[in-house]
């Protein structure tokens, strides 16, 4: 019998989270044979479990993997703005949908665990312009995640930023596989509407790449 126990983190907005990612967390994926995690807008899952792969949908917001290969512990975030504005003060429980502690956040959670941060691998996706004529936090997104990657001398193995369409990405902690699709543009919408409201603090409390 194998007794091997997994470590697992999650911090979420739980039932503030709702919209096009709204549902259980966690299902059975039968053609993968995976069990599959959802990371929601504003939280991260971490997981040592290589039987468990995290999966999340993106508009113009970003989602970091990260793992230490050597432990083989890793999460995913997934960030909305880079910074909360200088006249707006969020509760603890808000702060995740922001990408300079969202980061932190995952960095920390990982190094708890035995990892080291000179080992960190990182993958970032998102930062997609979905509707046009609606500015441009996409790519303002995009440009935040890659200076600070750049600055804090994270090693960025792969990254797949910008354009005009969603993405639906999974990723599997224990090994580092991730898998992205990018979406028809009729789901567009419903991404930006999800995201706006979020930004806005108004929500209660195709094409297969392969990166390695």
């Amino acid at each position: 019998m194998n007794h091997t126990r997994y470590r697992r983190q999650v911090l979420s907005l739980g039932s503030q989270t709702r919209g096009v990612n709204a549902g259980q967390r966690r299902y059975f994926d039968r053609a993968a044979g995976i069990t599959m995690v959802r990371v929601f807008q504003g939280d991260y899952y971490a997981t040592s479990n290589p039987n468990e792969a995290l999966t999340t949908t993106l508009g113009s917001c970003i989602a970091v993997c990260m793992r230490d290969p050597i432990i083989r512990f890793g999460g995913m975030n997934h960030f909305v703005l880079p910074a909360p504005s200088r006249n707006r003060e969020d509760a603890a429980s808000l702060a995740m949908r922001y990408g300079s502690f969202a980061i932190e956040q995952l960095i920390n959670v990982i190094l708890g665990e035995g990892g080291q941060r000179q080992r960190l691998e990182v993958k970032i996706f998102g930062g997609a312009n979905i509707i046009k004529g609606m500015g441009a936090v996409g790519f303002h997104n995009a440009d935040f995640v890659e200076e600070y990657m750049d600055r804090e001398r994270m090693k960025v193995v792969a990254e797949h930023l910008r354009g005009s369409v969603p993405r639906k990405i999974r990723y599997w902690p224990a090994t580092g596989l991730v898998q992205m699709r990018e979406l028809q543009s009729k789901t567009a919408a419903e991404i930006f509407d999800q995201e706006a409201r979020l930004q806005a603090g108004t929500i209660e409390t195709g094409k297969v790449e392969l990166f390695r």
